[in-house]
C-alpha cells in the first residue's frame, strides 16, 4: 500500500512560496473524466474534460484570466502526492492513481484549484498555503469542509517506507518515506463517523520507525 499525499501546493516563485501538507482528501465528489485516465509512463498527459471543468469553475468565480492560462495534467512522476498546484506555471498535477478512487479525482482537483485561485486574488502577495485565503477560495470552490489533514491509501506498487502510521480505528496501514509533521488522520474513518471532517479519534500513529 502506498499512501499519497493528498495535496500538496507547490510555488516556484522568488516571491510566493508556499508548502505542502500530508495527506488531505478530496471531496467525494462527481467529475466528467472518471474511469476515463490514460496516460503514458513517460510524460504528463492532459484531460480535455478537467480542463474545461478548471475553466467553469474559475470563471464563475471572475478569475478570467486565470481560466485562460490554468492547465491540468495528469503525471506518473508523482509518486508521494495525489495533487499539486504551481501557481507561476499556471499548472495542475494529478497523480494517475487516483484513477483507482474515482470519487476522489474532483475533490483533489478543487483543493489543487483553490491554491492558483487564492494565490491569484491577492496578487504577489505572500499567504499560507492553506490559510484563510485557501479556505475561501474553497468555500467558493464548492468544497467548503475541505481539510488538509487526511490520509488516503493507495493500492498501487509496493513502496517500502521507513516509517509506518496505523489508524486506530480500522487498523489501516499507512508507510511513509517521511515522518508525518502534522496531524494526519485516516480519510476512511472521517468520511465513514465524522462526516469527512478531521477527527482526533482516527489521527494516525506511528508503529515503527525504520
Amino acid at each position: 500500500m502506498l499512501l499519497l499525499r493528498q495535496l500538496e501546493f507547490s510555488f516556484r516563485n522568488p516571491v510566493v512560496t508556499g508548502g505542502s501538507d500530508p495527506g488531505r482528501v478530496d471531496c467525494g465528489g462527481k467529475t466528467k473524466s472518471a474511469g476515463v485516465v490514460n496516460h503514458r509512463d513517460d510524460a504528463p498527459e492532459s484531460n480535455v474534460d478537467l480542463d474545461q471543468t478548471v475553466q467553469e469553475l474559475l470563471r464563475s468565480n471572475g478569475a478570467n484570466r486565470l481560466a485562460n492560462e490554468v492547465r491540468v495534467r495528469w503525471n506518473p512522476r508523482l509518486k508521494t502526492c495525489a495533487g499539486r498546484a504551481d501557481y507561476r506555471n499556471k499548472l495542475i498535477t494529478l497523480n494517475p492513481q487516483l484513477s483507482h478512487h474515482p470519487g476522489e479525482i474532483d475533490r483533489t482537483l478543487r483543493h489543487e484549484l483553490a491554491h492558483l485561485l487564492a494565490q491569484f486574488r491577492v496578487g504577489r502577495r505572500r499567504i499560507a498555503p492553506h490559510g484563510s485565503e485557501w479556505r475561501k477560495a474553497c468555500r467558493d470552490l464548492g468544497i467548503g469542509d475541505e481539510k488538509r489533514c487526511h490520509a488516503l491509501s493507495f493500492g498501487a506498487k509496493n513502496q517500502r517506507g521507513r516509517f509506518l502510521y496505523r489508524c486506530p480505528k480500522c487498523w489501516r496501514d499507512f508507510p511513509r518515506i517521511r515522518r508525518i509533521r502534522h496531524a494526519v488522520a485516516c480519510l476512511t474513518c472521517c468520511r465513514a463517523h465524522s462526516r469527512g471532517k478531521f477527527d482526533p479519534r482516527f489521527r494516525l500513529r506511528l508503529v515503527r520507525a525504520a
